[in-house]
């Protein structure tokens, strides 16, 4: 029944508005101060039309920047996409000199000033087709500042703010009107749309910085999305109205949280911290942890490190298990790194022509170096069919995945072994016969 009778109460507003609305419509139309204001706007539009005529093209070979690149290249181009605008807010001001002019010589200027929020109207229009292009933007001023500009232009925007504003929710101990609700959602989803591009910008300038070492980068970029993110948060909550004393609140009970059931993503986003500061692992070195976890680190996040193995997998390891177990780095910013290749030679060969021969052939690798140290061969032993040595050399990368380091320097070993006529045995053994 209450409904019912909501619905009528509403029905009955509406009538009264169409019916008001008629009213003032017939009295336009016999009004000859509101024949004058229509003709003051079509002066203005007539106006606006030619202003614009002869100032955009004029506008456009000005500020168009072609082919540059650049800051203000970009900046340039976007002022372009304002172009489509002048029409509409030049109309808008030449009406709203028209209205000053009504108002002192009638009187009145209601015709006028309802001319003038139409031009406004068509503005947003062109802003939310002409102008925005993110897709996120474009929802929001289509649903959002497209319908309050048509409010506005039929003024009805302040009654349904009032409304709103008298709508009272209330949730528990808390109540707030729709209104605020409203605005909170809409403030709310522009603020985190800026800070996020605005993350996204700084992120990429930072990243951009060669000078800076990668672990600097990473948290230079976390801490700015922290700030914006944060300063975000608080301004909204100030544009709702909300104590922030209560987000001390939520801070006390957060902190509890963690105490309680949270301690090891605590522990990870401080282990990151950890990380970033000192700078021993970073983005780009190659590692293996205790637990067998190997990869190039390819990403750091404030819970974990991102390692890609060689076979194009990833693993994600928390960042605690950098801090609390042993890790192996073995590509600190493209440090070079050790490696040795075994073989064997028969025992007839006069193993003393060996080490010179086993490192002149792997000297000759491009991918080998001579610093810290050349290519060293060593005997190592005397086994049952074979003496055995390894050559020890230095590179500057991992011996694995796109680098098949081991494999070219055991075909140089090899050519170089046969070039010299010296056998690398076949297992022997002795057999003893008895009481034949």
């Amino acid at each position: 029944m209450g409904t019912m009778e909501q619905q009528s109460e509403i029905v009955i507003k509406m009538m009264g508005w169409l019916t008001q609305a008629g009213d003032i419509a017939m009295g336009w139309l016999i009004s000859p101060a509101a024949w004058s204001q229509f003709a003051l706007l079509v002066v203005a539009y007539l106006a606006a039309r030619l202003l614009a005529a002869r100032l955009v093209p004029m506008m456009r070979r000005s500020i168009d920047p072609g082919e540059a690149k650049g800051l203000l290249a970009t900046a340039r181009r976007f002022a372009l996409r304002f172009l489509p605008l002048l029409l509409p807010l030049a109309a808008y001001a030449f009406t709203a000199a028209g209205e000053q002019v009504t108002r002192q010589m009638f009187g009145s200027g209601e015709v006028i000033a309802f001319g003038k929020r139409v031009f406004l109207f068509l503005a947003a229009r062109g802003f939310v087709a002409e102008v925005l292009t993110d897709s996120f933007l474009k929802i929001l001023g289509k649903y959002v500042l497209i319908p309050v500009a048509a409010l506005y232009m039929v003024g009805l925007l302040e009654v349904i703010t009032q409304r709103l504003d008298e709508t009272i929710v209330a949730l528990g101990n808390i109540r707030f009107s729709v209104m605020a609700l409203l605005r909170g959602v809409i403030a709310g989803s522009l603020l985190f749309w800026l800070g996020s591009w605005s993350n996204r910008q700084s992120a990429g300038y930072i990243k951009s910085q060669n000078d800076l070492r990668p672990a600097t980068r990473e948290l230079a970029v976390k801490a700015i999305e922290v700030v914006i993110f944060g300063a975000s948060f608080l301004l909204l909550m100030s544009i709702m109205g909300i104590d922030l004393t209560a987000v001390a609140v939520l801070g006390g009970a957060l902190g509890v949280g963690i105490g309680l059931g949270l301690q090891q993503i605590a522990a990870n986003f401080i282990s990151g911290i950890i990380l970033l500061l000192e700078g021993q692992t970073t983005v780009g070195d190659y590692v293996t942890l205790d637990g067998g976890e190997a990869g190039t680190i390819v990403k750091m996040t404030a819970r974990s490190c991102i390692l890609e193995t060689f076979d194009g997998k990833w693993i994600v390891v928390p960042n605690e298990h950098f801090i609390t177990s042993r890790v192996v780095n073995y590509s600190d910013q493209g440090s070079a790194n050790r490696y040795e290749a075994a073989f064997s030679v028969a025992y007839e060969t006069d193993i003393n022509r060996v080490p010179a021969i086993i490192e002149a052939a792997v000297a000759t690798l491009p991918f080998v170096l001579h610093a810290p140290d050349g290519p060293d061969c060593e005997l190592r032993g005397f086994g049952e069919s074979s003496v055995d040595f390894a050559v020890e050399y230095w590179v500057n990368g991992i011996d694995d995945g796109k680098n098949k380091y081991a494999s070219k320097v055991l075909f140089a070993i090899w050519n170089a072994l046969k070039a010299e006529g010296i056998e690398i045995p076949y297992p022997r053994r002795v057999i003893e016969m008895r009481n034949v």
